[in-house]
């Protein structure tokens, strides 16, 4: 079963977005809603209290006046202008007295307040007709002030209930409150899991691709043409996807012509240098006659120069295996000691010519390793100092162990590294910025052999900085012993 997906990062990206925000949009209304339900309860509630109360108040009022005008109109009866006014003041009141009682009755309350309230405007109104009816008798007056002390106390019993009421409302409206809060909070602490879980997975939709454009990318940077590039996600990206494998084979196809070159090349070139050198052996032998002092330093020119020549030839072959990935180890015990010799004797016309002295600390260890690219990495970091190092300079090499690593130094006195080259010089290829010296320049992938070689014992290799040499400090470290399906070195005691 096929699910639908965006097609673009950003379609992905909106959709991620929307599932994010709308539990916390639909939070947010709910909330609103709840709150907006509970201010209007609670101005309602606020509007009624504060109705109530002066509702009672002014009923509560208008009843001593209305006693009192009472009183007064039966005491004036003989005075008929004056009864008649009294008369007016009390129908006055008792229009007032009953639009007080109508607003209490359209308020919210029980059953026993609107019997209440509809018994306190009966007893007023019987009173009114009383009064209404002419001058009462001193007997009809005693019964009027019981009815206004019923009056009084029907009131009294209305205002308690309100309150009672107001206060059962406000007691509801608390109760309603917490239970919104309640009800929010759970919301809350059941947003923010979902919302955590939206953003993992949208991150995953997102990040899964991403990753895999990135490591593609750094595959690229680091001359990795061997695994496809597949991304999977929205359709923009699978589309740099395959961008990214389409320039994932022309670089490998590039990179397959360039070390194709470089083998050929190498492989035309050996046969006429080993040529060239075995004439120039020839000569200085005296094989094909005599050569006068002049003709013996010519030779030897010829000679020192084609032994470089070899060495370049061999660095490109050397590199070129490596890129292809068909360079092995072959790994044999030897001593270090003479090893090292070996190499120094190759190079001793060029270091005595110059002058150059050297410093030697070689232990003497037994070493298991690859012989022939340990030889090549120790010749191209001495034919670097000699490069670099002037007339009457000197070059440093130390070899031992350090706890548990073989540590080979080689130093020179010569300018150093400059120090925006950095780890740039292990680059294949990259010429540094200091100025080379000897007749025959450099390819640039001399150091870049140097890194493949100890890199495959499972070593590593470094320029020393602040070192105690006034030139460049390259050092080699070399396990002892690691596992040996890693095909890595082992060092014992000699």
């Amino acid at each position: 079963m096929k699910f639908w997906r965006p097609r673009t990062l950003l379609g992905l990206v909106l959709l991620g977005l929307g599932f994010v925000t709308l539990p916390l949009l639909v939070a947010i209304g709910n909330a609103w809603f709840k709150l907006g339900q509970l201010a209007a309860e609670s101005e309602a509630v606020l509007s009624d209290s504060s109705t109530t109360t002066l509702e009672n108040q002014k009923i509560s009022s208008l009843l001593n006046t209305k006693e009192r005008n009472a009183r007064t109109y039966v005491e004036l009866k003989d005075n008929v202008a004056s009864a008649s006014d009294r008369l007016n003041f009390y129908d006055a009141d008792q229009a007032a007295f009953e639009q007080s009682v109508a607003l209490l009755s359209a308020l919210p309350s029980n059953g026993t307040i609107g019997d209440q309230l509809q018994k306190l405007v009966g007893q007023s109104r019987h009173l009114h007709r009383e009064l209404r009816n002419g001058p009462p008798t001193q007997a009809a007056l005693d019964a009027i002030v019981n009815d206004f002390s019923m009056l009084n106390s029907t009131a009294r019993d209305v205002a308690l209930g309100m309150r009672l009421e107001v206060n059962e409302r406000l007691n509801r409206l608390q109760e309603k409150t917490r239970s919104a809060q309640q009800a929010i909070a759970w919301q809350s602490a059941a947003l923010i899991p979902g919302t955590l879980v939206l953003v993992v997975l949208f991150l995953l939709l997102v990040g899964r691709p991403m990753r895999q454009v990135d490591r593609a990318i750094r595959e690229l940077g680091e001359g990795d043409f061997s695994r496809p590039i597949t991304v999977s996600g929205p359709n923009d990206i699978e589309t740099l996807g395959r961008q990214l494998e389409w320039l994932r084979h022309r670089l490998k196809e590039s990179t397959d012509e360039k070390n194709k070159f470089l083998r050929h090349m190498s492989h035309e070139l050996k046969t006429p240098l080993a040529n060239i050198r075995e004439g120039t052996e020839l000569l200085l032998d005296g094989s094909v006659g005599q050569l006068d002092r002049e003709q013996q330093e010519v030779t030897g020119i010829l000679r020192d120069n084609g032994v470089k020549l070899q060495k370049l030839i061999e660095n490109l072959l050397m590199f070129s295996a490596w890129q292809t990935q068909t360079a092995q180890l072959e790994l044999a015990e030897f001593e270090l000691k003479p090893m090292v010799f070996g190499v120094l004797s190759q190079h001793r016309l060029v270091i005595s010519n110059r002058k150059i002295k050297l410093r030697l600390n070689v232990s003497p260890i037994t070493v298991r390793a690859d012989e022939g690219k340990l030889k090549l990495v120790l010749e191209n970091l001495l034919s670097n100092a000699i490069k670099f190092t002037p007339n009457d300079g000197a070059i440093h090499i130390n070899a031992g162990m350090d706890d548990t690593d073989l540590v080979i130094d080689v130093a020179d006195t010569g300018p150093g590294v400059h120090p925006d080259d950095g780890e740039r010089i292990f680059e294949a290829f990259y010429q540094g910025r200091r100025p080379q010296g000897g007749p025959v320049g450099g390819t640039g992938i001399g150091l870049s052999v140097v890194a493949e070689c100890v890199l495959a014992h499972g070593g590593s290799v470094c320029i020393v900085q602040d070192s105690e040499y006034s030139g460049a400090h390259f050092q080699v470290r070399l396990p002892l012993r690691r596992a040996a399906d890693k095909r890595a070195l082992a060092v014992v005691n000699g």
